[in-house]
């Protein structure tokens, strides 16, 4: 419990002044930042009836906005916590319920999702800390969303039957709203991308090639609070949270656990699906395009060759590098690779924790940018319809 207590201890007492009442004794929390979401109760009518496992649970729906926020949003996230209360008067029962929370004029450089999430799960860690559950889970989930059935019963005995488990990644299919501007076949495809670069990632060898989408994770507690805590981004605060979750090892990808987001054009944060959906409505529909096939390949041949790098002088591994693709050997160039390798080796025993360090220098920030650095020259984007008709 240290742990928990020691993080606790280091946040803001602002964002901690409501706590989940301890009486509750929650094992499992789920957390759903809300921000001007009147179709909210769609998510929380589905949690509602969905299976149940036998251990407490509660969803805490944090309703927040910013200094800068319009009458109506402020308006509609109080209208939403009182019709949230009297919802939860109505279904709470002993070891399942809801529970609301209303976080306003948040500081305009942190207000938004990424700040909302931490604001919940950092109340979920307050409440296990309280009732010493260092292995409570914290599920994350946004407030588009309806849930498989089996969502919080196949995500409790995950974590209850491993206790060395750190985090889940659970499967997902995009919602249309019937007669918006987005049509099915735009969502499919923004699906097809991103399992498209998940699996170039693991085909180039990379260990932590999952897909990192905010409603469809869960972590233990404990992991929570050992990479510091969800980060206050204005978005892609769920990439860069679950990289450092995946480094940690013992991450399980839970595939017949599904989440159903709305698939809605967005300009609230600078990237995610909401972003990526408007790019692709300004296209001719199936013409979106993707990293090329080969410059995964490329650096596939880097990474089939790490433990060639374990304890050698900079003249081996530059002489390795050799024979790389020019683009790739220009990108490590660029970041140094010789003394990247160095801080492995000094720091590593063993192959296995030269190549676990090894991914921490080349993580998934860095391999984005090898593909955005060789895009479009020398390797051109290609068509995504193409690309997965082939893989």
């Amino acid at each position: 419990m240290s742990r928990l207590r020691t993080y606790i201890e280091r946040q803001k007492p602002e964002y901690l002044h409501t706590i989940i009442p301890p009486e509750i004794a929650a094992d499992m929390v789920v957390v759903i930042p809300c921000y001007n979401e009147p179709a909210l109760f769609e998510t929380l009518e589905n949690l509602r009836v969905c299976g149940r496992p036998d251990t407490n649970v509660l969803t805490v729906i944090v309703l927040n906005s910013g200094v800068l926020a319009n009458e109506e949003v402020v308006a509609q996230n109080r209208t939403s916590y009182e019709e949230i209360g009297q919802f939860a008067e109505r279904y709470n029962k002993p070891g399942f319920g809801f529970f609301p929370l209303l976080f306003e004029d948040l500081p305009r450089k942190h207000a938004g999702v990424g700040l909302a999430r931490k604001i919940g799960m950092d109340l979920a860690v307050e409440h296990f800390l309280r009732n010493g559950k260092s292995r409570g889970v914290i599920v994350s989930l946004d407030a588009d969303c309806t849930v498989s059935d089996n969502f919080l019963t196949t995500i409790w005995e995950a974590f209850s039957g491993d206790k060395l488990l750190n985090g889940t990644i659970h499967d997902f299919r995009h919602r249309v709203e019937p007669g918006g501007l987005l049509s099915e076949s735009a969502a499919r495809e923004y699906e097809a991308y991103i399992r498209y670069f998940r699996s170039m990632l693991e085909y180039t060898g990379f260990p932590y090639y999952w897909h990192t989408i905010g409603s469809a994770f869960a972590v233990s507690a404990d992991a929570y609070v050992r990479v510091g805590g969800m980060g206050r981004q204005q978005g892609g605060e769920d990439f860069y949270f679950l990289q450092k979750i995946f480094a940690l090892g013992h991450v399980d990808e839970l595939k017949d656990v599904r989440v159903f987001p709305m698939a809605r054009l967005s300009d609230r944060v600078p990237f995610g699906t909401g972003p990526s959906l408007q790019r692709m409505m300004d296209q001719p529909a199936g013409n979106m395009r993707a990293y090329s096939k080969r410059s995964f390949q490329e650096l596939k041949q880097l990474f089939d060759r790490i433990d060639e790098f374990f304890k050698k002088d900079n003249q081996s591994v530059k002489a390795v590098t050799a024979i790389l693709h020019p683009s790739l050997q220009q990108f490590l160039k660029e970041i140094d690779f010789p003394a990247l390798v160095r801080d492995c080796s000094e720091n590593s025993a063993t192959p296995v924790t030269f190549r676990k360090r090894f991914f921490h220098h080349f993580n998934a920030f860095r391999i984005i940018k090898y593909l955005n650095q060789v895009h479009p020259d020398p390797f051109l984007y290609e068509s995504l319809a193409a690309l997965v008709d082939k893989y």
